[in-house]
């Protein structure tokens, strides 16, 4: 019995079809992480197609190269086909079940609600404080929480990214179970390394590290080098955030802290690659390869990375003027932004690294039981 229900969709139909095509042909075999995985199987149910598609790193290579792709009569286009298909898995796996339904129209939803907690935060932020205090240069031990106090600041963001990592965990545990049906192997330390060096190295990004197709059938590294940017970038800001919280409730050191602060340097670098990273990843969806690339989830990707490049201009700026007028209402915009992300979290294209994190894991196990002496 299935731990969720099971309504397959047009896109989940349409990338069985393809791949059943692809399990026949088999040019592709050695261009990413999905086909070999496809060749261990003789049939596929749906929630393979969920795992698959959450195998694919989206590279493009695939499309490209296929002999089947439109105009042909088979029409194959498997990046787009699983581009909708793993959309419909976070929504399909998510938790609450009824907050599924953001991944319909993420674009507009993750919008308003951004623009929404960053204005309640803005406004709840100066009806708490008098003018007096937010409008001038706050500086010294304790300069942040004379804008916004401290309990506030810890019952806000405790909650919030309490919340969002019970909300992930849980969602991700359905995807999991859901997508054991041909998984007979253990996990080992071995399979364990493997996938963790292909989650960080991003080996699949780029049809077997030559590069994506985004702009046309010629390989480049744009895409795979803006997103190590934004991964490593946010690794950093979370890092610094880690050590600040240490600093404060263990040392007793109070923010903000010395420019040659190690929260401080890791923080600005963190939101430098953020910046560089989110900017590169825009401009590669304007001008990408249209055919490929499922448009009705443009929207929702657009959100997520302007979200994320919010943070870290904000961010940013807070560090430029935190002695001047203008830090109060910069620290608000960026806690809003920092809250609207972390409540949005669950629902948004971040949860996207987790599930090819445990596709990559499943990839690894299996490889692992069909190969024992190494690949």
């Amino acid at each position: 019995m299935s731990i969720i229900d099971y309504t397959p969709s047009e896109a989940v139909a349409g990338s069985k079809r393809f791949i059943e095509i692809c399990n026949a042909c088999r040019y592709c075999e050695t261009y990413c992480a999905v086909f070999p995985a496809m060749t261990l199987q003789r049939s596929f149910s749906d929630y393979d197609m969920d795992y698959f598609a959450n195998l694919c790193h989206n590279c493009k290579g695939c499309f490209q190269a296929c002999q089947f792709a439109p105009p042909h009569e088979f029409g194959i286009n498997l990046p787009k086909a699983f581009a909708d298909v793993r959309n419909e898995s976070y929504a399909r796996y998510a938790w609450p079940a009824f907050a599924g339904s953001v991944f319909e129209k993420n674009g507009m939803i993750l919008s308003l609600a951004t623009m929404l907690i960053i204005a309640l935060t803005v406004i709840t932020t100066i009806l708490i404080r008098s003018p007096t205090i937010l409008f001038t240069a706050q500086i010294g031990e304790g300069a942040f929480y004379r804008i916004i106090p401290w309990d506030v600041l810890t019952l806000l963001s405790g909650a919030s990214f309490i919340f969002s990592g019970c909300a992930i965990v849980i969602s991700l545990s359905r995807f999991w179970r859901a997508t054991q049906t041909h998984l007979s192997g253990r996990l080992t330390l071995k399979a364990l390394m493997r996938a963790l060096h292909d989650i960080a190295t991003l080996r699949y990004l780029g049809n077997g590290g030559h590069g994506c197709n985004d702009l046309d059938d010629s390989f480049a590294s744009y895409r795979r080098n803006f997103h190590h940017l934004v991964m490593y970038g946010f690794i950093l800001c979370f890092a610094a955030t880690s050590v600040a919280t240490i600093y404060d409730h263990v040392l007793g050191l109070i923010a903000p802290y010395p420019l040659l602060s190690l929260p401080v340097i890791l923080g600005t670098l963190g939101g430098i690659g953020l910046t560089i990273g989110c900017a590169g990843l825009i401009w590669i969806k304007i001008v990408t390869d249209p055919l490929p690339v499922s448009r009705k989830l443009m929207g929702g990707e657009y959100a997520f990375i302007a979200l994320l490049l919010i943070i870290a201009l904000t961010g940013l700026g807070l560090l430029m003027a935190r002695a001047t007028s203008a830090m109060g209402i910069l620290f608000a915009i960026h806690l809003g932004a920092v809250l609207a992300f972390f409540l949005m979290m669950p629902y948004s294209k971040f949860v996207h690294g987790f599930y090819r994190g445990l596709a990559l894991i499943k990839a690894a196990i299996e490889r692992d039981r069909n190969n024992p002496l190494g690949e």
